[in-house]
């Protein structure tokens, strides 16, 4: 049971919350229990789905996308954000069993995403802290600077997810894949 109130359905939620809500229902076809917790504070809501909605039109593709959030929900130790994005890489982004797992430990079996999977990691284990080496690496696996500044926000928008799960026990509300600390 969540810490603080999952509100039941939109019509609960606060009056700023609720087209926000729609929009979620729109793009997703219902609305996970992260974004009805999150609607408490309906600012919070929406800066993290603007913040999303940004990253879904940067350059970072949809795939790299959810590799990086399985990878920093295991840093974090995040079971809602395992359970979520385990869902939307196998059924969503179509990413085999094998590529979810090694995502989950904080790697790719595809070379250039592997760069950046594991700068997410990096960056998130480091608070940022990362060496000329780390970014050159990544560059030199063919990431743009523009490239490199979406990954820093996956990173950043993941973090934000995984503290508010783990801070408040949101319940989870897709098939439970258990999250390690092992990224």
């Amino acid at each position: 049971m969540s810490r603080i109130t999952t509100f039941a359905g939109i019509e609960a939620a606060p009056a700023a919350a609720q087209p926000l809500l729609n929009e979620v229902k729109k793009s997703l076809g219902s609305v996970p229990n992260l974004f009805r917790l999150v609607a408490n504070s309906p600012a919070a809501l929406e800066g993290l789905l603007s913040l999303r909605a940004a990253l879904g039109k940067g350059s970072i593709d949809a795939a790299t996308g959810e590799r990086i959030a399985l990878a920093i929900a295991n840093v974090n130790g995040c079971t809602y954000c395992n359970s979520a994005h385990s869902y939307i890489a196998k059924n969503l982004t179509k990413l085999s069993d094998a590529e979810i797992a090694a995502n989950r430990n904080g790697g790719s079996s595809d070379p250039k995403a592997d760069a950046a999977v594991r700068f997410a990691v990096k960056v998130a284990r480091e608070r940022g802290a990362v060496t000329d080496d780390d970014v050159r690496h990544v560059k030199l696996a063919g990431f743009s600077d523009a490239q490199l500044v979406e990954i820093v926000a996956h990173v950043a928008l993941n973090t934000l997810t995984n503290a508010i799960n783990e801070v408040f026990k949101t319940e989870v509300d897709f098939p439970v894949a258990v999250a390690t600390r092992a990224a």
